[in-house]
């Protein structure tokens, strides 16, 4: 698959996406190939976190506009669907970490968005510049940066088309962690490791009662918590992180 790379570091995977040319924008081709690389990995049990990451200059610009929408119309656009692509990488029960450095902006900064947690280099730079095409986000901007960074924040940053870089994305609670350019993916790696040592039937209802609390009443998202919290008492995983807590030992978790 030329336009995504996919490294196994068991645990761990790392997927590259690989058109360095045009700054990884995000052409049908390569959302077809990301999909495809991410639901393999994650019906792998070996797998316990991944990686999404471009390169030093970027995550991801955006679409590719002049493929995608200098010719586009309506009826295109909805025939490419390209928000189902989206919806299959959301729903990916693998966490996944988004390591970003450079641009990360358009289409990019959603795709970003739409992984579990999003660490930067300080050389990144997020932002939702469709305004200045004419256009507002089309893949969850809107939705998600508002969710993340609260009405007023999202508002400037969707209506102007201002780029965030990586120490005031911190600020505003878009990224996790800011990492040294010359190390962020390695730092990166090092985060998915710490996750992928955790219980891993555990880490993916943690990962879904958080997206609940996100996308549903408060309610809702407690009734989740309470039935996965008991649930989990019924794990192996349960018994050997409480039996190595007591013993003084290092907990090794199977996924079972």
């Amino acid at each position: 698959m030329s336009n995504v790379i996919v490294t196994r570091e068991d645990p761990i995977a790392v997927v590259q996406l690989n058109r360095p040319e045009v700054l990884n924008a995000l052409s049908e081709g390569l959302l077809d190939e990301l999909v495809a690389a991410l639901e393999a990995l994650d019906s792998d049990d070996a797998v316990r976190c991944i990686v999404l990451t471009g390169n030093e200059k970027a995550f991801a610009a955006g679409a590719d506009i002049k493929t995608q929408f200098v010719e586009a119309t309506p009826i295109s656009m909805l025939k490419q669907d390209l928000t189902t692509r989206w919806e299959r990488v959301r729903k990916i029960r693998t966490p996944i970490v988004a390591a970003v450095s450079g641009y990360a902006l358009g289409g990019g900064c959603e795709l970003a968005m739409v992984c579990d947690i999003i660490v930067a280099s300080e050389t990144a730079q997020f932002g939702q510049p469709e305004i200045d095409l004419g256009i507002i986000p089309g893949a969850g901007g809107t939705q998600r940066l508002t969710r993340t960074v609260g009405k007023y924040v999202a508002m400037e940053l969707i209506l102007t088309g201002r780029r965030v870089k990586a120490d005031e994305a911190k600020a505003i609670g878009l990224v996790a962690h800011v990492y040294p350019a010359a190390t962020f993916l390695e730092d990166a790696k090092a985060l998915a490791r710490t996750i992928a040592a955790k219980p891993p039937v555990a880490v993916r209802l943690a990962t879904e009662a958080v997206d609940i609390a996100l996308n549903s009443t408060l309610d809702a998202g407690l009734e989740f918590e309470r039935r996965s919290f008991y649930l989990l008492f019924a794990t192996e995983d349960k018994q050997e992180g409480v039996d190595a807590f007591v013993n003084k030992r290092k907990p090794v978790f199977k996924g079972r």
